[in-house]
């Protein structure tokens, strides 16, 4: 029996900063509080989690392509790509495992230049506004989802 491929997490730019960065929107968890959360989630259900993040739309663009083979699926957070890359949703059309498209805060609370999402049009779920506590609910529900594709 082959190894399950573990879901990979991805988080676009700033989101480095977490725990420092406008705590009034983003909370005061930081990124690898969060990530240690998704892990353990994520074992618990019997999965294994990548966490990845980077300020770099390519970067981000060329995980988005590894995934493509080698992850059973993909919880994102794009952050300000949400808004502006077509390229990371051209990588994420090429992907045919789930893809959860997350954020922290509700966009739709915010900047009307926020209310747009690339992402949205790739993605098979699209949570926001649950906090850090977001991407726990995120691995959750791919696991479900993973569990209903067998």
């Amino acid at each position: 029996m082959s190894k399950a491929k573990p879901i990979l997490l991805l988080n676009g730019p700033n989101l480095n900063l977490l725990g420092t960065r406008e705590p009034q929107i983003y909370g005061s968890t930081t990124l690898a509080e969060v990530e240690a959360m998704c892990a353990e989630r994520a074992k618990a259900l019997g999965h294994e989690i990548v966490c990845r993040q980077s300020n770099h739309e390519g970067q981000l663009v060329e995980w988005i392509q590894e995934a493509i083979n080698g992850f059973s699926g993909i919880i994102i957070n794009p952050a300000a790509y949400t808004h502006t890359s077509v390229a990371i949703l051209d990588a994420l059309k090429n992907v045919k495992a789930p893809i959860i498209e997350i954020h922290i805060s509700h966009t739709h609370h915010r900047e009307t230049f926020r209310h747009h999402s690339y992402v949205s049009t790739a993605a098979t779920a699209t949570m926001m506004g649950f906090g850090v506590h977001g991407y726990v609910l995120a691995v959750e529900a791919m696991a479900q989802m993973l569990k209903a594709k067998k």
